[in-house]
Protein backbone atom coordinates (compact mmCIF):
# COMPACT_ATOMS: atom_id res chain seq x y z
CA UNK A 1 0.00 0.00 0.00
CA UNK A 2 1.01 3.65 -0.78
CA UNK A 3 1.61 6.21 2.00
CA UNK A 4 -1.18 7.32 3.69
CA UNK A 5 -1.68 11.67 2.80
CA UNK A 6 -3.67 13.85 4.53
CA UNK A 7 -7.13 15.03 3.13
CA UNK A 8 -4.99 19.00 2.97
CA UNK A 9 -2.62 16.77 0.88
CA UNK A 10 -5.52 15.55 -1.43
CA UNK A 11 -7.19 18.67 -1.74
CA UNK A 12 -4.22 20.13 -3.52
CA UNK A 13 -5.20 18.07 -6.52
CA UNK A 14 -7.56 20.12 -9.14
CA UNK A 15 -9.10 17.00 -11.08
CA UNK A 16 -11.29 17.87 -13.24
CA UNK A 17 -13.14 16.72 -16.47
CA UNK A 18 -11.79 17.33 -19.72
CA UNK A 19 -12.81 16.61 -23.31
CA UNK A 20 -10.57 15.90 -25.90
CA UNK A 21 -10.65 18.22 -28.94
CA UNK A 22 -7.58 16.40 -30.93
CA UNK A 23 -5.49 13.50 -30.41
CA UNK A 24 -1.89 12.98 -32.71
CA UNK A 25 0.77 10.91 -32.16
CA UNK A 26 3.96 12.48 -30.57
CA UNK A 27 5.98 13.16 -33.97
CA UNK A 28 9.37 12.06 -31.25
CA UNK A 29 8.07 9.47 -29.40
CA UNK A 30 6.58 5.91 -30.01
CA UNK A 31 4.38 5.33 -26.80
CA UNK A 32 3.59 9.19 -26.67
CA UNK A 33 -0.28 10.82 -27.83
CA UNK A 34 -0.47 14.76 -27.74
CA UNK A 35 -4.14 15.46 -26.71
CA UNK A 36 -5.47 19.12 -26.88
CA UNK A 37 -8.50 18.86 -24.45
CA UNK A 38 -10.88 21.91 -23.43
CA UNK A 39 -11.00 22.50 -19.79
CA UNK A 40 -14.42 24.63 -20.19
CA UNK A 41 -12.47 28.24 -19.94
CA UNK A 42 -9.34 26.55 -21.91
CA UNK A 43 -7.69 24.69 -23.68
CA UNK A 44 -4.93 23.08 -23.00
CA UNK A 45 -2.39 20.59 -24.54
CA UNK A 46 -1.57 17.06 -22.50
CA UNK A 47 0.94 15.05 -23.32
CA UNK A 48 0.36 11.23 -22.54
CA UNK A 49 2.04 7.92 -22.96
CA UNK A 50 -1.50 5.55 -24.04
CA UNK A 51 -0.25 5.94 -28.22
CA UNK A 52 -0.16 1.68 -27.68
CA UNK A 53 -3.78 1.29 -26.19
CA UNK A 54 -6.15 4.06 -27.96
CA UNK A 55 -5.70 5.33 -31.81
CA UNK A 56 -6.45 9.01 -32.22
CA UNK A 57 -10.16 8.28 -33.05
CA UNK A 58 -10.88 6.73 -29.78
CA UNK A 59 -10.07 9.30 -27.76
CA UNK A 60 -11.26 12.17 -29.84
CA UNK A 61 -14.84 13.71 -27.67
CA UNK A 62 -13.99 11.76 -24.87
CA UNK A 63 -14.38 13.43 -22.02
CA UNK A 64 -11.52 12.71 -19.37
CA UNK A 65 -10.67 12.99 -15.84
CA UNK A 66 -7.33 15.10 -15.70
CA UNK A 67 -5.30 16.18 -12.99
CA UNK A 68 -5.90 20.52 -14.34
CA UNK A 69 -3.00 22.16 -11.47
CA UNK A 70 -0.03 19.86 -12.30
CA UNK A 71 3.13 21.90 -12.71
CA UNK A 72 4.02 21.94 -17.09
CA UNK A 73 6.66 19.17 -17.67
CA UNK A 74 8.41 18.69 -21.26
CA UNK A 75 8.33 15.73 -23.10
CA UNK A 76 10.21 14.99 -25.67
CA UNK A 77 9.83 18.38 -26.61
CA UNK A 78 6.30 19.11 -26.49
CA UNK A 79 4.81 20.39 -23.25
CA UNK A 80 2.49 18.47 -20.98
CA UNK A 81 -0.32 20.98 -19.15
CA UNK A 82 -1.72 18.08 -16.90
CA UNK A 83 -2.13 14.60 -16.51
CA UNK A 84 -4.78 12.46 -17.50
CA UNK A 85 -5.95 9.58 -14.82
CA UNK A 86 -6.00 6.15 -15.97
CA UNK A 87 -6.43 2.20 -14.52
CA UNK A 88 -4.22 -0.47 -15.48
CA UNK A 89 -5.72 -3.87 -15.71
CA UNK A 90 -3.25 -6.69 -16.57
CA UNK A 91 -1.93 -4.73 -19.80
CA UNK A 92 -4.87 -2.34 -20.34
CA UNK A 93 -5.02 0.90 -19.82
CA UNK A 94 -8.31 2.03 -19.52
CA UNK A 95 -8.80 6.00 -19.55
CA UNK A 96 -11.19 7.22 -16.49
CA UNK A 97 -14.18 8.93 -18.29
CA UNK A 98 -17.02 10.57 -17.49
CA UNK A 99 -20.10 9.04 -19.31
CA UNK A 100 -23.12 11.50 -18.23
CA UNK A 101 -24.03 14.44 -21.26
CA UNK A 102 -24.37 16.12 -18.05
CA UNK A 103 -21.00 16.14 -16.93
CA UNK A 104 -19.71 19.49 -18.80
CA UNK A 105 -16.09 20.24 -19.67
CA UNK A 106 -14.22 21.61 -16.76
CA UNK A 107 -16.82 20.19 -14.11
CA UNK A 108 -14.80 20.01 -10.60
CA UNK A 109 -14.39 16.34 -9.24
CA UNK A 110 -14.31 16.38 -5.38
Amino acid sequence: MADMISYEDFAKLELRIAKVLEARPHPNADKLMLLQVDIGDEQKQIVAGIKAHYTPEELVGKSIVIVNNLAPAMLRGETSNGMLLAATSGEKVILLTADNPDCIAGAKIK
